[in-house]
C-alpha cells in the first residue's frame, strides 16, 4: 500500500499479458503453485489462543467470533487471489494468526486500496491488512499497529533499455497504484524537483493504476518504462516475471507496515499484544520465511510508531 504504501499483487496472467508470455502465475523450482508461496514447504507452527490475549478483545468481537479484514488482493506476495480465488499472502497469513491467537477467525474481502480506511471508519471492516505504510498523515484517522520493514524500489524491462537513472525520472513515463506512497512521492517530491532543474516531470504525473497486477503489466508489456512500487513487491514480480523484468538502484525510504483500526479501538491493544507473541514465538518469522520476505521483519511491534 512504501505504502501503501502499497503493493505487487499479481493475479493469473490475463489476455494483455498472454503476447508478452508473461507467467505471473508460473511455477518454478522454490514456488509452489497451489500457493503462490516461494517457499510454501515452511514450516509454520500451529497457533493457539492465548486467553490472557483473548481477554482483551471486546465483547461485541468475542461474540461474533470473527474479524472482518479489508485487503486489497492485487498485491502479491503480501495479499493477492491464487487461482482458485482463494485471497492469500503474507499479510492474509498473519491476520489469521493474530485472529487465532486472539480466538477468532477471520474473513478477509477484498477492496479496492483507497477503499480500506473509509471502509474502516464506516464500521465495514474492523481490520485493514494491506502493505499500509504507517505514517502521520494515516495515523491521523486511524490506528496502525506495526509488523514489518519495507521500502520503495524500481523495477524496469530486463537489460534496462531505456538506461533509466533512478535518481532522475523526470519525464519518464512511470507505472504507479493509485493511492500509494510511491504515487504521492511522485506528486510531492519527484515532481517539483524536475521542476526545480527546469527538466520534465513524470509524464502525467505517473501512469496510476487501481491494480498493482496492472501497474506490472504496463512495465511488461511497453506502455510504460518502469514502475514503483513497495521493495517486496518489486522482488516478487521480479522473481514472477520469467525474466521480463530486473530492479534497478537499491531499496530506499524504509518505512513500517501497519496494521489499521479504528482511531481509539479498544481492539488495537489486543492485535498488538497478538503481533508481538507470534514474533516472540518464532510464527512470524516463519510466515515471512514461506513467503521469501524476512528481509523485512522487526523485532518490536508498536501503536501508531511513524515517524514522518
Amino acid at each position: 500500500m512504501t505504502a501503501r504504501t502499497p503493493r505487487t499483487r499479481l493475479l493469473a496472467a490475463g489476455a494483455v499479458l498472454a503476447s508478452v508470455s508473461l507467467a505471473l502465475t508460473a511455477c518454478s523450482s522454490s514456488k509452489d503453485e497451489s500457493t503462490g508461496a516461494p517457499n510454501a514447504g515452511a514450516t509454520v507452527n500451529e497457533v493457539k489462543a492465548d486467553d490472557k490475549l483473548a481477554a482483551l478483545v471486546p465483547a461485541d468481537i468475542k461474540s461474533a467470533g470473527k474479524l472482518t479484514v479489508g485487503s486489497d488482493a492485487s498485491y502479491a506476495p503480501n495479499e493477492f487471489k491464487a487461482d482458485n480465488g482463494k485471497i492469500e499472502g503474507m499479510d492474509v497469513d498473519l491476520i489469521t494468526a493474530v485472529a487465532a491467537r486472539l480466538g477468532l477467525k477471520v474473513d478477509v474481502q477484498d477492496s479496492g486500496f483507497t477503499a480500506i480506511i473509509p471502509g474502516i471508519q464506516s464500521n465495514k471492516f474492523q481490520i485493514g491488512m494491506s502493505s499500509l505504510t504507517d505514517n502521520k498523515e494515516r495515523e491521523q484517522t486511524v490506528d496502525m499497529v506495526t509488523y514489518f520493514n519495507a521500502g520503495s524500489a524500481i523495477a524496469v524491462k530486463k537489460g534496462n533499455p531505456d538506461k533509466i537513472d533512478p535518481a532522475d525520472l523526470c519525464g519518464k513515463k512511470v507505472a504507479v497504484q493509485t493511492g500509494t506512497t510511491q504515487a504521492q512521492e511522485i506528486t510531492d517530491t519527484r515532481n517539483p524537483a524536475c521542476a526545480q532543474a527546469g527538466k520534465p516531470g513524470i509524464v502525467n504525473d505517473g501512469d496510476k493504476f487501481d491494480l498493482q497486477t496492472d501497474v506490472t503489466n504496463a512495465v511488461v508489456s511497453g506502455r510504460d518504462q518502469l514502475m514503483m512500487a513497495d521493495s517486496p513487491v518489486v522482488d516478487y514480480a521480479i522473481k514472477q516475471s520469467g525474466g521480463q523484468l530486473e530492479k534497478v538502484g537499491a531499496t530506499y525510504d524504509a518505512a513500517p507496515y501497519g496494521i489499521a483500526l479504528a482511531k481509539g479501538s479498544a481492539l488495537t491493544p489486543a492485535v498488538q499484544s497478538a503481533v508481538q507473541s507470534l514474533i516472540d514465538d518464532g510464527t512470524y518469522k516463519q510466515i515471512l520465511s514461506k513467503w521469501g520476505v524476512e528481509a523485512g521483519a522487526i523485532d518490536k511491534s508498536t501503536v501508531n510508531g511513524a515517524v514522518s
